[in-house]
């Protein structure tokens, strides 16, 4: 067992798929000798190849555009978009060719794709680097979007990601990247993908969270502890939804506050409300509340901290659920 941070922890695990692996390739903007903006693929380079570990022009389109052919030819392409912002420059590879390209070929064919990709606020980056996207990719069918808290869930999906047959969009929130420690075993091992986890057992109100709001959640059911008990849930792979976890603890604690980071118009919480709604309305307590940002475009950095949401937002709705 080592303490280690989530970029130390997606490090191992993109080391041990690469030493394991020989079809794994790793490209993307100055991932190589540079280790990409913020290390996570330090030293990857120099073990392993510049045939392994590359560097490619600035240019999203053709990262995930030459990963189809990758992927069709048998190899696992892990390209990383530097900020998830910019893949709206190749959604097209996204939308039209991963998602589909399975049931396009009889399934004679898969796309073994991992796109790695930062997002999120409250490090003061400019416009399109914090941006949360997972909703826009989370409605297209055929895809698979995870999101780790911790490092020891990072460390574990990421090895279940590239080995998936499936495309995975895999998010890595900029404010966790080096916030938390855990330790995590110096060995690899595999975290299931679509299936959350508990990350605090819990019997009055279930929070639901993913990436930041997670750690966010834990930090308001500390707040809360004996007055009112939490159970915070962490998605992890946030499509497909693992709804059995989360359908088992709504029925549990009969409240329930769903969370995220980006907008109230965007994200996965509406989804998620709807579902909770429809299959377990008869167990709940008081109506599904939930905590976003607001329906505005990501501030510039000295407004950050007002418009994301956090833990004292989470604590206000988890205490209006309980009393109603």
């Amino acid at each position: 067992m080592s303490e280690k941070t989530i970029v130390q922890a997606i490090n191992d695990a993109l080391d041990y798929k690469l030493a394991n692996d020989k079809n794994v390739l790793l490209y993307g903007q100055d991932i190589g000798a540079n280790g990409g903006v913020f290390r996570v693929t330090d030293g990857l380079q120099a073990k392993h190849g510049d045939k392994r570990v590359f560097d490619t022009p600035l240019a999203e389109s053709g990262i995930l555009g030459m990963s189809v052919g990758l992927a069709t030819e048998g190899f696992r392409p892990v390209p990383e978009i530097q900020f998830l912002g910019f893949i709206l420059e190749a959604m097209s590879p996204v939308v039209a060719q991963f998602s589909r390209m399975r049931y396009r070929m009889a399934g004679t064919r898969s796309m073994p794709i991992t796109i790695r990709a930062p997002y999120g606020g409250g490090v003061h980056t400019p416009e399109l680097h914090s941006d949360s996207l997972e909703g826009l990719l989370a409605q297209i069918p055929g895809l698979r979007i995870v999101v780790p808290s911790n490092p020891y869930d990072a460390k574990g999906l990421l090895i279940s990601a590239i080995e998936s047959n499936d495309p995975v969009i895999f998010l890595e929130h900029l404010k966790l990247y080096r916030s938390i420690k855990q330790d995590i075993p110096n060995e690899a091992y595999r975290v299931p993908l679509d299936k959350a986890a508990i990350a605090r057992e819990g019997a009055d109100v279930t929070v639901i969270g993913y990436g930041l709001m997670v750690t966010e959640a834990l930090k308001a059911a500390k707040k809360l502890e004996g007055d009112i008990s939490v159970e915070v849930v962490d998605l992890r792979t946030i499509a497909p939804i693992d709804m059995e976890t989360v359908l088992a603890s709504v029925k549990k604690t009969g409240r329930v506050v769903v969370t995220q980071e980006a907008q109230r118009q965007a994200g996965i919480t509406g989804q998620l409300m709807s579902e909770i709604g429809e299959r377990a309305f008869m167990y709940l307590e008081a109506p599904i509340s939930r905590v976003t940002a607001p329906d505005s475009v990501f501030p510039f950095g000295d407004a950050e901290a007002d418009w994301l949401p956090n833990s004292e937002d989470i604590v206000k709705k988890v205490k209006e659920v309980y009393e109603f």
